[in-house]
């Protein structure tokens, strides 16, 4: 089963994660506030997808997505941000993410990149 690990210091953001990924059909392992919580909730699950918001008090989800993606190169994140203007696009995918999702989060969007990432790996 696929599962994945939520990042976002918002709870109802990670609330409303929580249920699209469930009615993918995506067990969500577990959920993170910050990016030091995203690192270790990493390494103690090993989801297949994680998805990061970037701003977050202390270390931010870019600074979070180098350190998963120092751990294993083959992490799968998706970068959700409310600013999604061209340099921070860039900026997350040297980070190491493999999408971006301009915020408000809307269903069919999660649906494309989690669909996209996912067959990815199936190859």
């Amino acid at each position: 089963m696929n599962t994945i690990l939520i990042v976002d210091d918002t709870a109802f953001t990670r609330l409303v994660l929580r249920n699209m990924f469930e009615k993918l059909g995506i067990e969500v392992v577990a959920e993170a506030d910050s990016g030091e919580e995203a690192v270790r909730n990493y390494c103690l699950y090993r989801p297949s997808l994680v998805i990061m918001d970037i701003t977050m008090p202390g270390m931010n989800g870019l600074v979070a997505s180098r350190k998963i993606i120092e751990l294993d190169k083959n992490a799968k994140i998706i970068i959700c941000s409310a600013v999604a203007r061209r340099d921070t696009v860039i900026k997350a995918i040297q980070a190491g993410a493999r999408d971006f999702i301009a915020k408000p989060l809307q269903f069919e969007r999660i649906e494309w990149a989690v669909q996209h990432l996912l067959e990815t790996d199936s190859r």
